[in-house]
């Protein structure tokens, strides 16, 4: 009875309990075998034990000490329903006795999901005489878990989905562990890390293909030398892959960031990323954004809020991270928050807690960005993905479907399996579509490595910025349902800006578009594409002021340039009343570059009305290109 005599002195002491227990007479046969099964439970070997214990219930039909004890063995390896069974029949031996083992017995009711039955069997434990402070704290903090369970499943009354994790099989799993799963934008490449040894971990990828996963394999390159490493990420262009190692001589203290480039002999000598992302303190988990400008990952350097904190540093025109800030007090606790995966949309962030309330262990939660560009609020995943146990880390497909992660399930291959299941609904993130396309000199055709700034229509924000390659292509996904403009603003080059009317293209489309860059030039011309002036109004919209500070921008880069803004209306009206609103229009336009510090000497503008149309003005269309406005270089 070793175990369940520690386990009374722990919770409530040995002395009130031994004077109230009286155990029951125990056939002899069985005692010996039993002992045997508490040397193993105490060695930590539950799968051994239980055999033996199952024998000893056998010899002793009422044998309780067998029954509790072969509970706990079974609740230790997640066999949640038969531990629920085994106590129940304990306690219809010794209802009086059992009463400590509520506990116990709550745990595993609550990983079967049966909490408000777990809720009431913690209560009992924590109602029982002289517990002692560690079992009240359990005690209470359980009841929270269970009481958070409650309340979760009364607001999301549609929680309840067929939540069946799919193991990736062979071709993915081996009997070593595996973990940390990330995918590609486009869903062809699965990575992850799998330990190999007591003192090594490697990175190990596998194609994603319609029949499937192929076999995977060492991660080929420089990036494996290195035994002390795990937490990969590839970047969602399959380019960059990140990752925490401990590597002698490289590091700033412990695990740091390190960063590896694809080539084609394979992936480059591992980089640091530099003291404005790591410090002496430990650094992991790493998550690139889509557009490869924002690094989220935890770090547990002093200055936080808790033990590991989430932190995040962008990507600067230049190349280099700004100094990593820590996400703040709204996500991060005075626990542990890890593992933090954004998702394609560029909207959408998963991550670990056991800080947040949930239900026990660490949590998933879902994190969403809102149309001002600020986080919200950590929403919690619900059970069944989040259970009493500690979650595996998260990848979701770009399509926001699939969600892939780390379990030892039942029919694991040996230890942590990646397994893949669906995402309900409300968990999802954004939908997307896929842009790619590539930035060249529009006369000669070279390439043009470029920034690229895209626009929300609808709020006339700066929603992201993309950088090309050095051969001046770009692939980026957006959230669906919204259009956007695509700006580009290059030294030397007139800017580029154009609306890209993607709010009706289905997701997981891919929508293609070219940039040219039309050299700074005499008599060079531009017409603006977002300055779309009410009907008779020559006050300039709010929709257009984005595209202006990109002119702003080159007459700054440009410091000799003269230009002339021009006014255009289509023939609907007087003549005399279209030339006086093209010039008002033309004029407004040149007061706001003006507003900007721009020389008024360099500035000019002239109305048209519609003497100078570009298409028919028999249709609306037509007369919708006459309405423009333009500007062309004067004088350089």
């Amino acid at each position: 009875m070793k175990p369940i005599l520690f386990y009374i002195t722990l919770f409530i002491g040995i002395g009130s309990f031994a004077q109230s227990y009286q155990p029951q007479k125990i056939n002899p046969k069985a005692i010996p075998l039993y002992e045997k099964a508490l040397d193993l439970l105490q060695a930590g070997d539950a799968r051994d034990a239980i055999p033996m214990l199952t024998d000893c219930i056998k010899i002793d039909s009422n044998y309780m000490e067998a029954y509790l004890s072969l509970a706990g063995a079974c609740g230790e390896l997640k066999k949640y329903q038969k531990a629920v069974t085994l106590y129940e029949k304990a306690r219809s031996i010794d209802s009086n006795y059992f009463k400590v083992f509520n506990l116990p017995y709550s745990i595993n009711l609550a990983g079967l999901g049966r909490f408000e039955e777990a809720l009431k069997a913690v209560t009992v434990f924590a109602n029982i005489p002289r517990i002692s402070e560690r079992g009240q704290k359990s005690a209470a903090y359980r009841k929270r878990c269970y009481e958070f369970a409650i309340d979760y499943a009364k607001k999301h009354p549609n929680n309840n989905y067929n939540f069946i994790p799919i193991n990736l099989g062979d071709s993915v799993n081996t009997p070593l562990n595996e973990y940390y799963p990330s995918v590609t934008v486009t869903d062809s490449l699965l990575v992850f890390t799998r330990r190999t040894g007591a003192q090594r971990e490697d990175f190990i990828e596998s194609r994603i293909t319609k029949q499937g996963f192929a076999a995977s394999q060492l991660i080929k390159g420089d990036i494996n030398i290195e035994p002390a490493k795990g937490a990969i990420t590839v970047s969602q262009d399959g380019e960059w892959m990140l990752f925490a190692a401990d590597i002698s001589g490289k590091g700033y203290g412990g695990f740091d960031i390190y960063i590896s480039y694809y080539t084609p002999q394979g992936w480059s000598e591992p980089q640091n990323m530099g003291e404005s992302i790591n410090t002496e303190f430990w650094e992991s988990s790493p998550s690139l954004s889509p557009d490869k400008r924002a690094l989220y990952f935890s770090s547990n350097r002093p200055g936080g809020y808790g033990g590991r904190d989430l932190y995040v540093s962008y990507r600067q025109a230049n190349g280099k991270w700004t100094p990593a800030v820590n996400m703040g007090p709204a996500i991060n606790t005075a626990g542990d928050e890890f593992a933090p995966f954004i998702h394609a949309d560029n909207q959408t962030l998963y991550f670990h807690s056991d800080g947040l309330p949930g239900y026990g262990g660490s949590d998933l939660f879902v994190l969403r960005k809102g149309s001002n560009g600020e986080w919200g609020t950590p929403e919690n995943l619900g059970y069944p993905i989040n259970t009493i146990e500690n979650e595996g880390s998260l990848a979701v497909s770009a399509d926001g479907l699939t969600a892939y992660y780390a379990s030892d399930r039942s029919d694991s291959r040996g230890g942590l399996d990646l397994y893949k299941f669906e995402l309900r609904p409300d968990i999802r993130p954004y939908r997307t579509i896929y842009v790619k396309g590539k930035v060249t000199d529009a006369q000669t055709k070279k390439p043009l490595p470029s920034n690229i700034e895209l626009i929300d229509n609808s709020s006339n924000q700066s929603f992201m910025k993309v950088q090309t390659d050095e051969v001046g292509d770009y692939f980026i996904t957006l959230p669906i349902g919204k259009d956007y403009t695509f700006t580009v603003n290059r030294k030397g080059y007139l800017f580029y800006s154009e609306v890209y009317g993607l709010s009706k293209k289905e997701a997981d489309s891919t929508y293609r578009k070219d940039i040219f860059l039309q050299p700074v030039a005499l008599n060079a011309s531009f017409t603006f594409h977002n300055i779309l002036f009410a009907n008779n109004e020559y006050r300039l919209p709010e929709t257009g002021l984005a595209e202006l500070d990109q002119l702003v921008q080159v007459l700054k880069d440009n410091t000799s340039l003269q230009v002339q803004i021009s006014g255009h209306t289509d023939n609907v009206g007087k003549a005399e009343d279209n030339l006086v609103l093209s010039t008002n229009r033309a004029k407004a336009i040149v007061d706001y570059l003006a507003s900007k510090g721009i020389d008024a000497k360099r500035l000019s503008y002239k109305g048209y009305g519609a003497g100078k149309p570009v298409a028919d003005n028999s249709t609306e269309a037509g007369r919708a290109l006459n309405r423009r406005t333009s500007f062309t270089i004067t004088g350089m």
